[in-house]
């Protein structure tokens, strides 16, 4: 971690003027607090006070007073800021008044399950793949969803102009410290993949919270509108952020998932996590597809799957077993095929990383796995696998139903996501949609 002084020490010498304080409420929307840069060393000591309820999403009931606390390790300078107004940027953890960690912030809830991780022994390491659309933007700078930006197709190399947008972004990332593992054109039209390093699960969230926002800025400078809405059109595939993740030992680093002895490579360790994952699946829909439009991603492609299984060559099995080569087996891992973008990722890791060390806890037994494609067994044989809830209000009344989920969030957050969620679901209801009217205008 470094230093204060040496954080100071940067800020002085690149004469940068503002530092911006960054934290997410619990539907993983980033706050900002902007302060001037010789406030930094008061800000460290003493954090800085706000109202707690902006936490609480559409939840918010009613004020109360927090502190946020930058965590010195996540500094980074904003590389598309201007010279004139250089910024740098800082996640932060947010505290009561009497100086602990306020049980309401999504941070906050991840470090807890990291902490009951490293009683265990364990240290959680992630992987994320983002997905996105890039949509051209008219005169008033409003998304086009009918102009994709290009015409590539799945691993087409892109129309120049498109792989220069993702090569600045690329380059953007890393300005910040964040680094990419590759990128590539998707499935779908102006669809596009960039897949973050490896890393500690904390860092991983904190990545992704930060590249959600460097990828939309950049998206911008080029007149472009980058979104990780899960299904931002109907004949288009859904956008996801497959998940990849290990338990290492705490004290030795070793990757505690391999078994070279096992058929797909897997530790006891590594079947009982994924046996928990896939037990408390459904529940866990509610936080890695948070949006009524997720369940429209759901289902559309073996890239989204729906089925409550796991599998090696099978795509579209829940969780996959990736392909190690030879020499290379501690890249053992486990691939969480269901989430997307959208998710607040310390939530979202949080409910992963719970699940799979309750797996632990109970020594849960692995179901076989389902390697044919699932679309070609028989049917009495999928009638007996479960699937995913098809729609937000069923994963929440799942989730109310899983003690062990809702005590990854705790009592507070699980509360307040589950009444934001509800409201969300009210409002959406109440819409009269185009489909509505096209089917039943004329006809009634």
């Amino acid at each position: 971690m470094p230093t204060k002084d040496e954080i100071m020490s940067i800020i002085t010498d690149e004469q940068i003027q503002f530092v911006d304080l960054w934290f997410t409420d619990i539907l993983g929307s980033v706050k900002n607090v902007t302060v001037p840069s010789e406030r930094f060393n008061h800000v460290v000591e003493h954090g800085v006070q706000i109202d707690g309820s902006a936490l609480d999403g559409l939840a918010r009931i009613a004020e109360s007073d927090m502190i946020i606390k930058p965590d010195l390790d996540t500094f980074v300078i904003l590389p598309w800021q201007k010279l004139d107004k250089l910024t740098a940027c800082l996640i932060c953890t947010v505290q009561t008044p009497q100086g602990e960690d306020f049980i309401g912030d999504p941070r906050v809830v991840l470090m807890n399950v990291l902490r009951e991780a490293k009683k265990m022994g364990y240290t959680f390491k992630t992987g994320m793949e983002m997905e996105f659309f890039l949509f051209s933007v008219d005169e008033d700078g409003k998304s086009m969803l009918g102009h994709t930006y290009d015409q590539a197709g799945y691993f087409d190399l892109s129309e120049d102009t498109t792989l220069s947008v993702r090569k600045t972004m690329i380059s953007t990332l890393s300005a910040m410290g964040i680094q990419v593992e590759s990128t590539h054109s998707e499935i779908g039209i102006g669809q596009h993949e960039i897949d973050l390093a490896y890393n500690s699960a904390l860092v991983s969230a904190d990545q992704m919270l930060m590249a959600r926002i460097a990828l939309k800025t950049i998206a911008r400078q080029y007149n472009l509108h980058c979104t990780f809405m899960p299904r931002p059109r109907a004949d288009l595939p859904g956008s996801g952020m497959h998940t990849h993740q290990t338990l290492h030992d705490i004290e030795t680093g070793e990757n505690l998932f391999v078994d070279t002895n096992h058929e797909y490579g897997l530790s006891e360790i590594a079947q009982q996590f994924l046996a928990g994952q896939l037990h408390h699946a459904r529940a866990m829909s509610a936080i890695l597809s948070p949006l009524v439009n997720s369940y429209k991603r759901l289902g559309t492609s073996v890239e989204a799957p729906v089925y409550v299984s796991w599998a090696h060559i099978n795509r579209a099995a829940l969780i996959r077993v990736p392909s190690v080569t030879s020499g290379m087996e501690t890249h053992t891992r486990l691939e969480l095929r269901c989430p997307d973008p959208s998710s607040n990722p310390y939530l979202a890791l949080a409910v992963m990383l719970k699940a799979g060390l309750e797996g632990i806890r109970q020594q849960m037994a692995l179901p076989a796995p389902l390697e044919e494609t699932l679309l070609t067994q028989n049917r009495n044989r999928m009638r007996q696998v479960e699937i995913l809830p098809n729609s937000l209000a069923q994963a929440i009344d799942i989730l109310k139903q899983d003690d062990v989920i809702l005590s990854a969030l705790g009592p507070y957050i699980s509360d307040r996501y589950i009444a934001a969620k509800e409201q969300e679901l009210a409002s959406y209801n109440q819409v009269i949609t185009q489909w509505e009217l096209d089917h039943y205008l004329r006809r009634y």
